[in-house]
Order: structure tokens, then C-alpha cells, then sequence
């Protein structure tokens, strides 16, 4: 569907839009191919410490020392030294929007008490979001032999990111910050996006000689029609990397999200909560099983195609209990009147559907061997 709408010329050496709201990849170029990720693996240090905070094995007021290896290191910094006990909060700010290598390290130390065990931490969670081509050796994103990830994997890591940790992702929109008594030249986010766009709230900037300049961005919009508060804003992810310049990665994503914008439109086809079908089910308590998804079905279409659109949900048949809330059970599959698929959906149980006693279990037997 997103091949049917030429997407604009993006000077970059991969990158990726993705629709976070309705869950499709609107653009690509590249989106495979290994790359230095540069400080955007501050994203996965990111995640690892809003994991801690939640398990409560961190607190943000909790102060962190500052190693040798920590104050020593090269590149960004946040300027803090081994006489700081600095809280966690402070360390995340300054990880984030002055995207500092020594409160990194600072971070990575507080949750996995050496950087060696956190990036073992890194490298499992990559595997358990399913960032398939991704292998980091730091927390911060200095050059190093064989730390590279895609476009693709990173859009699946700030999507998650921003899903698992909703509250915490607000530290991306911060636009200066630093800690008393370290340089006040240092205190401005590097995401130039974030001061040429009201509708963008993050997420994070990257540069090497290697990886050249990369940024991840993110925008909220409101649509109108979609619906009421939350659910009628529409969020894009938009990955850049490789970049000429600071100013060409803002200028590039830029381009891309409001491309995706206007290129496409979204339709909501089921309220969040609400089923999209009620199919039979044999053997069960209930007579049928709620199938939809549990913040509703949007999917995104080339603009002024919305009328068009037919939908067909591909599911087993027949459908036996028991049925477990949150177990994927069919596909919506959503095309244009040419037959060209727009998207799949996988569908989940919204409600789960006991077994039911054997009477009724052998009842329904004796129906469905009639059938």
C-alpha cells in the first residue's frame, strides 16, 4: 500500500516512517541495512532505565556516584564528575536531552552495576522486542566494532518505548536542561525539531563520523473525525539516518512526517474496546467471541481513497473454547476496491470464553459432527 504513494526524496542513508496508531510502515528506504546507530542507543539504555524505575529497583530522587569510567567519558557530556552524587532524575535528563555519554554510563552502572552485564541486559531486551538485526557493545553509542542496528529495529524500539513507558517518554520534549554548576552552553537539546514544531515531542538525536547524523522523531496531531481526546490524535515515528548535517536530519524528518501526514489519511474503523466481529463459538460458556483490539482498529490509506476501502476478517473455523483474553485469532484484512491489500490486522480475543461443561460440550460435539 505505502509503494502506491511516492514518498519524497529523503537525503539520508536509510530511513523509516511508521504509523504508530494504526501500525504500518508508510515508507522505507533501507530499512534493513546494519548502521551505526550513534546516540540513539540511548533509546535502549533509555528503556532498560524506565524498566528499573518500574520494578522499583531504582527511584528517581535515589543519588548515583559518578565512576572514573563515567566522568572520563569522550563525546557528549553533562559535565558531572566522581565528588557528584547526582539523583536519577537528573541522570536521565541529562542522558536524554543533553544526550550525555557520563550519565549514561552514570545509568548503566545504577541498573546493571557494571557497563559489561548492562549491555548483556541491552542485547536481551533487544531480542525480546524483536530487534532482530540489532547488536550493541555500550550504553551510549560510540563507535565500536559490530555495534549496529536498522531503521526498522529502531522504529520497533521507540514504538515500544513510547508504549511501555507513556509517562516517561515526556523527558524527550524537554528542550533545555542542565545540572547546577555544569556549563549553562550546554543546556539545549539537540533535536532542533522539537523548537520548529509544536505537534513534536521527541525522541532522540545521534552523531558520529560514522553514523553521520541521525535523529528519531516523533509527532502527535489531531485528526478530525478520528475521535474524541487521545484517541482522535494520530502518532508518526519517523527514523532518519545518516544525515548531511544537525539541520539536514530536522529538515529530512521533517519532510517525512509531514508527508505522512498529508499522504495518507486515517480511518478508525472499531472504537477502542469495542469487537469488530461476534463469531460462534462451540463448546464454550459464551455463544460467541469478541474479536477487535483493545485501543480499537485504525489503519492509514492513501488520502481521498477512504470510501473505497473493503474490509475481510480471516479467521479458523470453527472457533472451540476455551478462548483466552489478549490470544491473536484471525486478521482483518483491509483492501481497495482494485483487490491491492492497505493492511492486515491481526485481531485479539477481547473477552475470554470459558470451556463449558461437558453436556454442553458434548451437545456442541454432536452439532458440529452434523455440520
Amino acid at each position: 500500500m505505502a509503494q502506491a504513494v511516492q514518498p519524497p526524496e529523503v537525503a539520508g542513508r536509510a530511513y523509516l516512517l511508521y504509523d504508530v496508531t494504526a501500525s504500518q510502515v508508510l515508507a522505507a528506504k533501507d530499512a534493513d541495512m546494519p548502521v551505526e546507530p550513534a546516540s540513539l542507543t540511548k533509546l535502549m539504555t533509555a528503556y532498560l532505565v524506565f524498566d528499573a524505575l518500574r520494578a522499583k529497583k531504582l527511584s528517581l530522587t535515589q543519588t548515583l556516584s559518578v565512576s572514573e569510567r563515567a566522568w572520563k567519558m569522550p563525546g557528549s557530556r553533562m559535565f558531572i564528575d566522581p565528588k557528584m552524587q547526582v539523583p536519577v532524575e537528573d541522570l536521565i535528563k541529562g542522558m536524554i536531552v543533553q544526550s550525555g555519554n557520563d550519565a549514561t554510563v552514570a545509568l548503566a552502572e545504577g541498573v546493571g552495576g557494571t557497563v559489561e552485564r548492562f549491555v548483556e541486559m541491552m542485547n536481551a531486551q533487544a531480542q525480546a522486542l524483536g530487534m532482530k538485526n540489532s547488536q550493541f557493545k555500550n550504553p551510549e553509542g560510540l563507535t565500536a566494532t559490530g555495534h549496529t542496528t536498522t531503521a526498522r529495529d529502531l522504529a520497533t524500539l521507540a514504538t515500544r518505548l513510547m508504549k511501555d513507558f507513556p509517562a516517561d517518554v515526556a523527558y524527550y520534549a524537554i528542550q533545555k536542561y542542565r545540572y547546577p554548576g555544569t556549563p549553562a552552553a550546554n543546556d539545549t537539546n539537540r533535536n532542533l525539531l522539537l523548537f520548529r514544531d509544536p505537534t513534536v515531542d521527541g525522541l532522540k538525536t545521534g552523531h558520529t563520523n560514522a553514523a553521520g547524523y541521525c535523529l528519531v522523531a516523533t509527532a502527535r496531531r489531531d485528526v478530525a473525525g478520528l475521535g474524541e481526546g487521545k484517541a482522535g490524535q494520530r502518532r508518526l515515528l519517523s527514523v532518519v539516518l545518516g544525515a548531511a548535517s544537525e539541520n539536514a536530519r530536522a529538515v529530512e524528518s521533517q519532510k517525512l512526517l509531514n508527508w505522512g501526514y498529508t499522504a495518507f489519511e486515517p480511518v478508525r474503523l472499531v472504537k477502542a474496546g469495542e469487537p469488530l466481529v461476534e463469531p460462534v463459538v462451540w463448546k464454550g460458556k459464551a455463544p460467541v467471541v469478541k474479536l477487535g483490539l483493545p485501543d480499537g482498529v485504525v489503519v492509514s490509506v492513501p488520502a481521498g481513497t477512504a470510501k473505497q476501502l473493503k474490509t475481510d476478517v480471516v479467521r479458523p473455523d470453527p472457533l472451540v473454547a476455551p478462548l483466552h483474553a489478549g490470544q491473536s485469532l484471525g486478521v482483518l484484512r483491509v483492501t481497495q476496491a482494485d483487490g491491492s491489500v492497505v493492511a492486515e490486522v491481526p485481531l485479539q480475543v477481547l473477552q475470554t470464553v470459558e470451556e463449558a461443561g461437558i453436556l454442553g460440550r458434548a451437545w456442541d460435539a454432536i452439532r458440529l459432527w452434523i455440520k
